[in-house]
């Protein structure tokens, strides 16, 4: 049977014995008081990828953004533009959230 990752967003969806996907289980990002209200730079239009590796050393955990601010970015990718403010989980809350 396959299994994700903890970085990934579908690590807490079932997978059946056949290798199917279920249906997907959101991994929330719930809000804590050290996040970091953040300004989307240039340099980062469309790529929460590269954001994600920046700030937590992986590109995996571009999905996190838009966990932790799906009032904001209800598209994950075209809404990640310079000027949007967005809350970032600190690395170590984060980690700790995920268990990784």
């Amino acid at each position: 049977m396959a299994t994700y990752p903890k970085t990934s967003p579908y690590a807490t969806t079932k997978i059946s014995e056949s290798g199917e996907l279920g249906i997907f289980k959101i991994r929330p990002v719930p809000a804590n008081d050290d996040d970091i209200l953040y300004k989307i730079q240039s340099q980062y239009l469309y790529r929460p990828d590269l954001l994600s590796y920046d700030l937590y050393g992986t590109s995996k955990l571009w999905w996190v953004f838009a966990q932790r601010n799906m009032d904001v970015l209800k598209d994950p990718v075209y809404d990640f533009k310079p000027g949007t403010e967005i809350y970032l989980p600190k690395s170590s809350s984060l980690k700790r959230q995920l268990g990784i």
